[in-house]
């Protein structure tokens, strides 16, 4: 019996955990070609992220993965959200002055809202 309870709090803390770890910010996005990157000099990927100084952490971020879901415009825009989400790498910085915390490749973004929008929230959760 105590080891049925263990498991079960076990299984609830690894479904709840994702949401727990989710934050908000608000996100842009940069044009191709997204060859060039703070992280690896070159890379070919397309589903790319640039973050702020707080979140790059000095490159300590490379090659994180953040899930990313569009919660709503920043300004007035109705229907900036397409209601998917986008699994995105870390592969460069933000530099100043950066307009979100997250700066999406036009391909991630484009996944997630609508790209007229151009500066929305954002909810992201590292994988």
């Amino acid at each position: 019996m105590v080891l049925k309870l263990v498991i079960m709090v076990i299984v609830f803390a690894q479904i709840l955990a994702p949401i727990v770890e989710a934050a908000q910010g608000r996100a842009v996005y940069y044009n191709p070609p997204y060859t060039r990157s703070a992280c690896s000099g070159r890379q070919y990927e397309t589903m790319v992220v640039g973050l702020k100084s707080n979140l790059y952490q000095g490159g300590r971020a490379c090659g994180r993965r953040y899930r990313v879901r569009c919660i709503g415009a920043t300004y007035n825009f109705p229907g900036a959200c397409t209601g998917r989400t986008v699994v995105v790498k870390v592969v460069d910085f933000c530099r100043e002055p950066c307009n979100g915390d997250l700066n999406l490749s036009r391909d991630a973004f484009q996944v997630i809202a609508n790209t007229n929008a151009g500066n929305i929230r954002v909810e992201y959760t590292p994988i």
